[in-house]
This record gives structure tokens, sequence and C-alpha cells, in this order.
């Protein structure tokens, strides 16, 4: 039987980004499952901090070169690819030098967090499906890991469900508490627009702040993981209103099982696509 393919986004992983409750996932979910017999992929972005001579990043030449564009503005597509060899796997980061260059991740020296974060997230969801897409690999599952990965979701059920890549998978989101505190600008909602994206998803981020954004991509997946042991309560009560498949919080001993066994189960399952 062939392997199942799980596809895996994160906003942070580690050792290339500091340890946190993500980082850790990000690093040791995907070599977990990848151990229990499946097939991954690993995306997360290259931000400006992560040292390429050190982790012996460099450009995959054949996937880079498209343009992406964001509010009528064309923005070059780098990917470029690193090892961690202990894990036997690869991860690769989507990187712009319009947002990935600076030196923090999503905030400035000062906690600020960056204007440009909605464009940051919306370039990073693009790019790596369309990155997935010149792979020609289809994926079985794809787990979505913090906000940065938010807008998977709403762009692989509402403008790429045509492509023949994407006609037969799951979409599972893991929600952490990593609230951002700024909404993101009020031009977001024309952002999405612009690419096609309308009608309930539109409506939800008329207010464009951390709970409407994750409301948004729990909306568009199959499945939720609950990724910290306490998550905004609002949140909570609106995932419970979903009626998906909830995975709750697992501790670090035993998640990696808990988490596979949750893939099977959505993959065994015809889960209902939201209207749009």
């Amino acid at each position: 039987m062939e392997s199942k393919k799980v596809l895996f986004i994160s906003q942070e992983i580690t050792p290339y980004l500091s340890e946190s409750k993500i980082s850790r996932i990000g690093r040791y979910l995907p070599q977990g499952i990848q151990e229990r017999g499946k097939e991954i992929r690993t995306f997360m972005p290259r931000y400006g901090c992560i040292n390429e001579r050190r982790n012996q990043l460099h450009e995959v030449i054949r996937l880079s070169g498209m343009n992406l564009i964001i509010d009528d503005t064309d923005h070059p597509l780098i990917i470029k690819v690193a090892s961690i060899q202990s894990a036997r796997m690869q991860v690769y980061f989507i990187d712009n030098d319009d947002y990935f260059q600076r030196k923090h991740v999503v905030a400035d020296s000062n906690g600020k967090e960056f204007e440009d974060n909605d464009e940051r997230a919306l370039f990073f969801a693009r790019g790596v499906i369309e990155t997935v897409k010149k792979l020609r690999w289809a994926p079985d599952i794809v787990h979505c890991h913090g906000w940065m990965s938010a807008l998977v979701p709403v762009y692989l059920r509402d403008i790429y469900h045509d492509d023949p890549l994407f006609s037969d998978f799951k979409i599972v989101y893991s929600v952490y508490n990593n609230e951002f505190k700024s909404p993101f600008r009020s031009t977001f909602a024309d952002k999405l627009r612009y690419d096609g994206i309308d009608g309930e998803n539109l409506k939800l981020v008329k207010k464009p702040d951390y709970l409407n954004i994750s409301k948004l991509a729990i909306r568009n997946s199959d499945g939720i993981i609950i990724g910290s042991e306490k998550i905004n309560p609002e949140l909570m009560k609106y995932i419970e209103s979903t009626g998906k498949p909830v995975l709750g919080y697992q501790d670090e001993e035993i998640y990696i099982d808990a988490y596979n066994d949750f893939y099977d189960t959505l993959l065994s399952q015809k889960i209902q696509k939201p209207k749009h």
C-alpha cells in the first residue's frame, strides 16, 4: 500500500529558531510521523534571523523564480532547503527580500509587530502551495501550525479546489497560545478579495484580528488540534460550535502517536467541505 503523505506548514521550527511549543512540534512531529511510515514535506518562513551558513541553507533554483502578486505588486518567490541529518528530513524555506530579510520573526526588537504581517502570512501560504504544486507532491494531510500558516486552509479550499493535486486531502489546523496583538491592516479583506476569496470567508475577516484569522483557518479545516495547554476561551467555544473532529491537548511524551491516529481517523472519514 502506498504511504500516506503529510505536508507540515509551520510558523516556527527548531533549531532554526529558538525553542517554543510550536518550534519543538515543528521539528519532532514530522520526524515521528515519518518514522511511523508516512511520507513528509515540511515548510517554514526563512526569517532573516536564521543563519544560512550555520544551518547550511541553499537555494533550490528549479523551485525558485516565480512571482507572487500580492495587492497588485509582484514579489519574487525564493525557495531554500536545509537538512536535519539526525532526522533524515529536509525543511523547505519560503523566502522573499521584502518580507523575510529583517532580523526578527514577527515583531521588532521593541516588541512592535510588523505592519505587513498580513502580507507575510499571505505570501507564505501561497508560496507553500505553489511550491508543493511544482514538486507535484499530492498530500493526504495538510497540517498547519501557528497563525502565520492560517491562510493556507482558505486558499486550498477557495482558490485551489479545482487543482487535481489538491483534490482529495484533509486539512488539520493546530491552535496554539501564540496570539498576535495588533490586528492586520484594514485592507486585509481587499487583498483576499483580489485573489478571489469571497462569501462567508471574507465576512469573517472584516475585523482581521487574531481571533477571526484563527476562525478563518478553523472554518476551512477538517480537524482541529489543541496545541497548547491553554488557548483563548472564545476560540475554544468557536471550535466546539463547528462540530469538527477535535484532538485535545496532548503531553509531549505521547502526542506523536495521538496525532498519527488522528490523521488516520480523518482520512477514513468523508467530511463535508465548507460552503463558500
